[in-house]
């Protein structure tokens, strides 16, 4: 019956069960994976609103609450491919309701911390829950897109983009608000009831995945239940041979630990740029080639270098995502401290300055999710990126506030765009019983993208964001978009997609 199914619909997912009948892309599917993908970004912005509080309340300087920033960071990056390898291998529903489990857990253990180390511990515990939401939604969807023999439509990759957009606009309110009136443990206590709400409502509504049993007998009979890449996508290239799922496969353990151990050090290098410890490049090294080594004799690997090898277009889509999320990181942080610092205005100012950019981003996420095309809102992302550029170029210490405010709009605008358009590339690129680990790698570079942005804004800065730093990020970010420009060009799986 599975096979006859994959069979007639070209089902992408040997590991999850969608029912035949039902509105597709519909609020029972939506709701959970939705909900579930707020809370990464939420949890990133919201905390920063009370740090000073968190430093305050356990007797530390800004030097170690910073590492509640970084520390999410770090374990959402290493954590989104593994949860994304493991809904594959899994199946997306399981791994979705254990992310939601151990978001549950970090805010008990947040709400609750007796010392800083367990306010560590919980964003760790929240990087690694909150992580799981993106690469299960993005399985679903494809599964669910392949059910219906078409690609995922581009207005439901534009919800989850506009979930994550909007969420993480409105963290630094949030969190505020929450600080304010109730104390900041409240900024981890939250997670709670939306972990729970994500739970009761993914038990309800999101389809069960198949049997184990069903992927390894069908495997066994050397009839796949994996069929072709959507057959409408806007980017595609031969069906890939394949791979064992469900029990019948094994987890790579080794190569996740080695994974995360050579990310983690080369993350904590770039973390400080202005002062560099090339020390650590000798442990990298060593990290990264046996990751490199392992992976190529592993027959089931964490991450499978030749898939990436063979599909080149899905590289090229991480290379653009990541440089265009380090040109955004750099102007979001680094404008708002420049706006502050040299311009004279408020922390409260600077934030109504800024919204114009997350407005603009929701906005354009929207129109995104009209075009069907990958090709042109790339283009134009980096146009835009290259035109906010110039603009910071020109800015200084009396610019007015109505060409600030343009400025904002400037940098919203492709944020939008891109995050759009890459989710469209991944889901027609990535193979088709891979797209969790696919979708999870994106994510990776974009934090690649955000923790290096951090460390070039304290480069230019150094102890005061003045002018001349901010026309170093104006040029570094120009010298980007030009990038952008040419892999887009360049690019021969976008040509003739408008």
């Amino acid at each position: 019956m599975t096979r006859a199914l994959g069979q007639a619909t070209g089902s992408s997912s040997p590991t999850t069960q969608l029912p035949a009948d039902g509105r597709a892309f519909g609020v029972r599917l939506m709701a959970p994976l939705l909900l579930g993908s707020l809370l990464n970004p939420v949890n990133s912005t919201m905390i920063a609103t009370a740090l000073v509080a968190i430093g305050h309340g356990f007797g530390v300087g800004a030097a170690d609450t910073a590492w509640l920033i970084a520390s999410l960071y770090l374990a959402s990056a290493v954590a989104q491919p593994t949860m994304g390898k493991l809904a594959d291998l899994l199946g997306p529903r399981r791994v979705f309701l254990a992310g939601l489990v151990i978001a549950l857990a970090a805010g008990v253990v947040g709400a609750a911390a007796p010392a800083f180390g367990w306010l560590i511990a919980s964003r760790v515990l929240l990087g690694i829950g909150t992580s799981a939401a993106y690469p299960c939604a993005m399985a679903l969807l494809r599964a669910e897109a392949s059910r219906l023999g078409r690609p995922v439509p581009r207005p439901v990759l534009a919800r989850l983009s506009l979930a994550a957009l909007g969420s993480a606009a409105t963290g630094p309110v949030l969190g505020g608000l929450l600080a304010a009136t109730v104390g900041w443990r409240a900024i981890f206590a939250v997670n709670v009831p939306i972990a729970l709400a994500g739970l009761a409502l993914a038990l309800l509504w999101l389809p069960k995945d198949a049997r184990a049993e069903d992927a390894r007998g069908e495997d066994a009979r050397g009839e796949s239940t994996v069929g072709p890449a959507d057959p409408a996508a806007d980017v595609t290239h031969a069906p890939d041979r394949p791979r064992r799922t469900g029990r019948g496969a094994s987890i790579d353990a080794l190569g996740i630990l080695l994974f995360a151990a050579a990310l983690t050090t080369a993350m904590l290098f770039l973390m400080e740029l202005a002062h560099p410890r090339w020390v650590l490049l000798v442990p990298f090294a060593v990290l990264a080639a046996a990751f490199v080594r392992w992976q190529l004799r592993r027959p089931a690997p964490f991450l499978d270098l030749r898939m990436l090898a063979r599909h080149r277009p899905l590289v090229l889509t991480y290379l653009r995502h990541g440089l265009t999320y380090l040109v955004i990181y750099c102007v979001m942080y680094g404008f708002a401290q420049w706006l502050e610092e040299s311009h004279g205005f408020s922390s409260f100012q600077s934030g109504l300055i800024m919204l114009p950019m997350s407005l603009a981003a929701a906005l354009c996420s929207l129109l995104g999710a009209r075009t069907k095309g990958i090709r042109g809102p790339l283009m134009l992302t980096a146009v835009l990126l290259l035109a906010g550029a110039g603009m910071l170029a020109i800015a200084h210490g009396s610019t007015p506030l109505a060409v600030l405010l343009a400025a904002s709009v400037l940098f919203g605008l492709p944020q939008g765009l891109a995050g759009t358009s890459n989710q469209a590339a991944v889901a027609a690129q990535a193979p088709a019983d891979g797209v969790g680990a696919a979708a999870g790698l994106q994510r990776t570079s974009q934090y690649l993208g955000a923790i290096t942005a951090s460390s070039l804004i304290a480069l230019f800065y150094g102890h005061q964001a003045d002018d001349a730093g901010l026309h170093l990020i104006a040029v570094t970010t120009a010298v980007l978009s030009l990038a952008l420009c040419v892999l887009t060009v360049t690019d021969r799986a976008l040509h003739g997609r408008s």
